[in-house]
């Protein structure tokens, strides 16, 4: 690959134009799936988890496998990424073998450094900080149901997390209206904020859950306790105000979806009668990140679109 590689690491790198046209791509990767090009044919992308992984697993294994690539998949237990060998150098071997490569880690320093060095592209499949490629898969969702989710209100309650700060990237980039709600002590990071709003962004930040839910067309949230979280009673009573109940989707417009990217824990961020019921496109939402990551990987190493 010639000149700087396209990493793909948080939306606010990217233009919107761009992320559009991967939405696009997307769309049409989703329309045929089995009768798209296959734009990463003789092409090799590698896989690295030091997270566990159901859904980013299978969605990039099968999003790579059905462009016609291959893929090598990597633990941090086999790689001990910055342990065994420094980040640098493992970003430096890996480039002389394979064309991208995902990573999925807590530590956003790892990705970043890897970014600097490797000379393919990169590609988030989530950090502690953010998940640029659930979100977009999430605007997917929304679209298909609600058309453009330019202008549109969307409520995020719960934990100011990984997530929700993709989610203020997106509102910038996707000129959506957003609202959290969240606990302060969990309240996203000011500069993520600050930098939305000088990009133009109608971003609200609150405690009051109902307030940010009413008349939205979407209501997202996420599981409470991550796997990098303390899993204390002191953060369930901070959170609890912020579950999601049918009480909660009352006060959103009547056709208000409701959105969380899985896994969810049923009682505690929302309730089994919001995510089971005829409000949740929460499975739509996790077929669409095989079709939004197909849509990234074909913009990173420059496939030229999923037409037939």
């Amino acid at each position: 690959m010639s000149g700087r590689p396209r990493h793909f690491l948080d939306l606010s790198d990217i233009d919107s134009a761009t992320l559009r046209g991967m939405l696009e791509s997307a769309a049409v990767c989703k329309s045929d799936r089995r009768g798209h090009a296959k734009p990463l044919t003789d092409k090799t992308v590698a896989l690295i988890f030091e997270k566990p992984s159901t859904r980013t697993r299978v969605s990039f294994e099968l999003a790579v496998r059905e462009l016609g690539g291959d893929v090598v998949v990597l633990s941090g237990r086999e790689m001990q990424l910055g342990r065994g060998e420094t980040v640098a150098d493992t970003a430096r071997v890996l480039s002389r073998y394979v064309d991208a490569i995902m990573l999925r880690t807590d530590q956003p320093e790892k990705l970043q450094e890897l970014a600097r060095h490797a000379t393919v592209p990169v590609i988030n499949g989530l950090t502690a900080a953010s998940h640029p490629c659930q979100i977009m898969a999430d605007v997917l969702t929304f679209e298909e149901h609600r058309g453009p989710i330019s202008g549109q209100t969307i409520a995020w309650l719960g934990d100011g997390n990984n997530v929700a700060r993709s989610w203020i990237e997106a509102a910038a980039r996707f000129r959506f209206h957003l609202r959290l709600a969240t606990p302060n002590e969990l309240a996203p990071p000011r500069r993520v904020l600050d930098w939305a709003r000088a990009e133009g962004a109608r971003v609200e930040l609150g405690e009051d859950p109902l307030a940010a839910v009413r008349d939205a067309r979407c209501v997202v949230t996420d599981t409470w306790v991550s796997m990098a979280d303390d899993a204390g009673e002191s953060r369930h009573n901070l959170l609890a105000p912020f579950r999601v109940t049918e009480a909660v989707m009352a006060q959103a417009a009547p056709d208000a979806l409701f959105m969380h990217c899985l896994p969810a824990h049923r009682g505690e961020e929302v309730t089994a009668a919001v995510i089971d019921g005829p409000y949740s496109v929460v499975f739509d939402e996790a077929e669409n990140r095989l079709h939004a990551q197909k849509g990234i990987l074909i913009w990173a190493l420059g496939g030229g679109g999923a037409g037939g």
